[in-house]
């Protein structure tokens, strides 16, 4: 039976894997409905505060660029050559071949820079065209020939195009995708949860596909109260901070990234990049050990991995073939940063990783390192894939303390604990050699220039690493389609829950946790692009055509020209018995707040010098964040929206036009005074305080 289960539960893993590669609309099994284009509003106010309405935030956001582009080729009144000019540019820098480069070359020569200079229809400098010129007339395409362009063409962009972009509804659209992408709360019930794939000391991993793009991930489930019961609050979390900073900016193709983080009253949970080829100590054990040409296909793989952590100033700790995972087409990442950490403003002490692999100053309690440590582990781990073993395992001992002694004791000059086999080709010795360096000044990668020290080397000499790192090379293994590379469900198993039995999860526990869940911008907006944007964005309009042609126009209204200060749906407190949420139409001016039943004609109005107070937090009513707005007569308004900035925004903005309105109000109090020879300091209770006339 069990067996039956194994095999069923393989079945759907793939089947699942199968399904993401199918057309967006297969691959979703829950809609995304974007806000209501009125959030525009709310979002530019709030992007306004953050400086993001600027060409290059928008431009350099995927989402961002996709929606530009589409308004410079489907919306512009104008044409916008240079957008693709730039895209030509961006093409022509991508190819690695030569010849291409060249061809591609000549064609932005004579399609965009010789039609603009006969035309004379733009203003590029001359000395954009003579570093151009001076280059192909030497037959040289050097990848950055047409960089000067670039600043050029960004300087057009940022005017009269982003300027129209902005009034447009692109704009607008752009605004929807990001509200939704700031209002993100994922739960278990965004994904379906498939195979277990493996296990770590405090939870297990799963392949799992997100339900609203189809997109396959790995979710990573670490179990509070087993972290709890072994002190690992610290850990856990620092594995998130450490996972946030690899998965965020320039992306690297050699790390496991994380998309998401969310938790649940008893997980911690991490959305990362789904590696199904399985790891290089479960190929080791299913291929046997590797030779040095393949060797070198994973090492340089791994050696961009590091480079990209060491730059970001993390030390990774745990370098072993069981933390290198294959993708589907044989290429490698290093995965499970749990034990990595930031040297950058204090270098770590503590001796943590895997026997075997920890460098000496790891084991040397009391010793700071650094990125120097995953420099030795490197070596061990090469060694490990050409021999099946480690280094100082001699005679394939599995004693811990014997392992560190050898680690600690190995004469680095004469490596007479470290065999080196005659087998192993001089460029190779000279390799490993240079990474098992006690000393941490003679070993390669730590003289100061880090991962060029190990490029450089002899032994990777013709090796491209533009090439490697754009995956060009073929890898040894190609892990067999159809397949899950990994060990069986039920030999990987589930933790004991009678270990954790005794163990309470109080207030003060979950509160670690209020600021675990993230989403990475970059990665949530290339997943949705490559997914179901398209899609949606065709329904939306579909679905904001048939609406408008029903709403009132005062719904529509874009209040560009008026003083509204913001505008869009919100939720009042009120109907029967004052128990009901009412959805309203929502206009704040200077001087009152507007609330519009979609089937009344008449708003209800709200006079801002009538209120007494505007909450200075949200306040939870009936299980919601609430706006509450106390006025003279003692009567309590209630507002909210499930739009969290949206809220926060018209939370903000009641306070400043309240403010404001008291201010004038106080103001015209005292002009009043002046003139009628009264005391302005007196309460002002109408929209004026009208002068006493002889006690009438």
């Amino acid at each position: 039976m069990a067996d039956l289960e194994a095999v069923l539960a393989d079945v759907s893993y793939l089947m699942a894997m199968e399904k993401s590669k199918c057309t967006p609309a297969a691959r979703a099994s829950k809609k995304i409905v974007l806000p209501d284009p009125s959030v525009r509003s709310v979002m530019h106010k709030y992007m306004e505060k953050k400086n993001e309405v600027n060409f290059d935030k928008i431009f350099n956001q995927v989402l961002g660029y996709l929606l530009f582009k589409e308004f410079c080729e489907q919306t512009s009144e104008e044409p916008v050559p240079q957008l693709k000019f730039y895209e030509e540019i961006k093409l022509y820098e991508k190819q690695e071949c030569v010849e291409e480069r060249r061809r591609i070359a000549r064609d932005i020569y004579d399609n965009f820079i010789m039609k603009e200079l006969l035309a004379h229809s733009h203003d590029y400098s001359k000395e954009c065209v003579a570093h151009v010129q001076k280059y192909l007339m030497k037959h040289e395409v050097p990848p950055n020939l047409f960089e000067p362009y670039i600043e050029e063409i960004f300087q057009h962009l940022r005017g009269e195009p982003f300027k129209n972009f902005l009034e447009s509804d692109k704009y607008t659209r752009f605004c929807q995708w990001k509200n939704l992408e700031l209002n993100i709360q994922l739960t278990m019930n965004d994904f379906s949860v498939h195979r277990i794939i493996g296990r770590g000391g405090f939870g297990e991993v799963y392949g799992c596909r997100k339900a609203d793009t189809g997109k396959m991930y790995a979710m990573k489930c670490l179990d509070k109260k087993r972290i709890k019961m072994k002190q690992g609050e610290t850990l856990a979390l620092n594995e998130r901070i450490m996972l946030s900073l690899v998965s965020t900016g320039v992306d690297c193709p050699f790390i496991v990234c994380m998309t998401y983080a969310f938790h649940t009253p008893d997980k911690l949970c991490f959305i990362l990049d789904l590696m199904n080829g399985g790891d290089l100590h479960y190929h080791l054990s299913q291929h046997g050990v590797f030779n040095e040409a393949e060797m070198k296909f994973y090492a340089a793989e791994v050696i961009l991995g590091l480079e990209h952590m060491h730059k970001r100033h993390i030390v990774y700790r745990d370098l072993k073939p069981a933390n290198i995972l294959l993708d589907e087409h044989g290429h490698v990442r290093i995965s499970d940063l749990g034990l990595a950490c930031d040297f950058s403003k204090k270098k770590p002490h503590a001796s943590v990783g895997t026997h075997g692999y920890m460098a000496p100053e790891v084991l040397s309690k009391g010793t700071g390192y650094d990125s120097s440590a995953d420099w030795f582990s490197f070596g061990c781990m090469l060694y490990k894939l050409l021999k099946g073993h480690s280094p100082f395992r001699q005679h394939k001992t599995k004693d811990k303390h014997e392992i560190d002694r050898m680690t600690l004791t190995m004469n680095y000059n004469m490596f007479q604990n470290v065999e080196l086999p005659e087998s192993f080709s001089p460029s190779l010795k000279s390799l490993l050699e240079g990474l098992l360096q006690r000393d941490i000044n003679k070993r390669l990668g730590c003289k100061g220039r880090g991962a060029d020290e190990l490029k450089e080397h002899v032994f990777f000499a013709g090796i491209d690493w533009q090439q490697v790192y754009h995956q060009k090379y073929t890898p040894p293994l190609i892990p067999p389609r159809g397949e899950v590379n990994a060990a069986d469900a039920f030999d990987i198993g589930s933790f004991d829950e009678e270990d954790t039995k005794g163990i309470k999860l109080t207030e003060a526990d979950q509160m670690q946790y209020k600021d675990f869940p993230l989403v990475i911008s970059e990665r949530w907006q290339a997943e949705v692009a490559e997914t179901v944007f398209e899609t949606i964005n065709q329904e939306a309009d579909k679905m904001e055509l048939k609406k408008k042609s029903k709403q009132k126009q005062k719904f529509d209204a874009d209040e560009k020209e008026s003083d509204c200060i913001l505008h869009g749906y919100i939720k009042k407190l009120g109907g029967p018995f004052a128990s009901a949420w009412q959805t309203r139409y929502a206009k704040l001016y200077p001087n009152r707040l507007e609330l519009h039943l979609e089937n009344s004609a008449k708003p209800e109005m709200i006079l801002l010098d009538t209120v007494e107070e505007v909450s200075s937090d949200l306040v939870s009513i009936k299980g919601e964040q609430c706006i509450v707005l106390r006025t003279r007569n003692d009567t309590k308004i209630v507002l909210t929206n499930t739009d969290e900035i949206g809220l926060k925004e018209w939370a903000l903005s009641l306070r400043s036009a309240h403010k404001c309105s008291q201010e004038l109000l106080a103001s015209m109090a005292r002009k009043a005074g002046k003139i009628y020879g009264t005391d302005g300091s007196k309460e002002v209770v109408g929209p004026l305080s009208r002068p006493h006339n002889g006690g009438n």
